[in-house]
């Protein structure tokens, strides 16, 4: 049973051997992203204002702060893996494959990065009201 038979690539072992690892972790980050998307709207939903001040302070709080970094990191890595799929599906020159998916790396890097930053400098008290 090589990797490039028919019941390897069911079984998930490809050559790449990590297509069931992939398929797992877009699973279980779908699920933290559900858990967690719920949380923030229905934190939302619970605030009395919508005003800068009110969303400073409430932001500013590591029960709100945690889980917004949390969220913000499972739905930049769950971004990532479902985009990864599409180009390694539609792009064929193995070139463009590798461009674009390190093009896709940096912007979910990069995204993730300037979100947490931002929660953090809110929670740390770095914005003014």
């Amino acid at each position: 049973m090589g990797s490039g038979t028919g019941i390897g690539r069911v079984r998930g072992l490809g050559s790449a051997r990590h297509g069931s690892m992939h398929w797992w972790r877009q699973r279980v980050t779908a699920v933290g992203n559900l858990l967690l998307v719920t949380w923030f709207v229905v934190s939302l939903f619970r605030l009395p204002s919508y005003e800068h001040a009110a969303m400073v302070q409430w932001i500013g709080s590591p029960i709100v702060a945690v889980p917004l970094i949390l969220m913000t990191i499972s739905v930049f890595y769950h971004l990532r893996l479902g985009l990864q799929v599409i180009m390694e599906d539609y792009v064929h020159e193995e070139g463009g494959k590798v461009f674009f998916v390190l093009l896709l790396n940096f912007y979910a890097i990069a995204g993730a990065a300037l979100s947490i930053f931002s929660i953090l400098k809110i929670a740390f008290g770095g914005v003014p009201a």
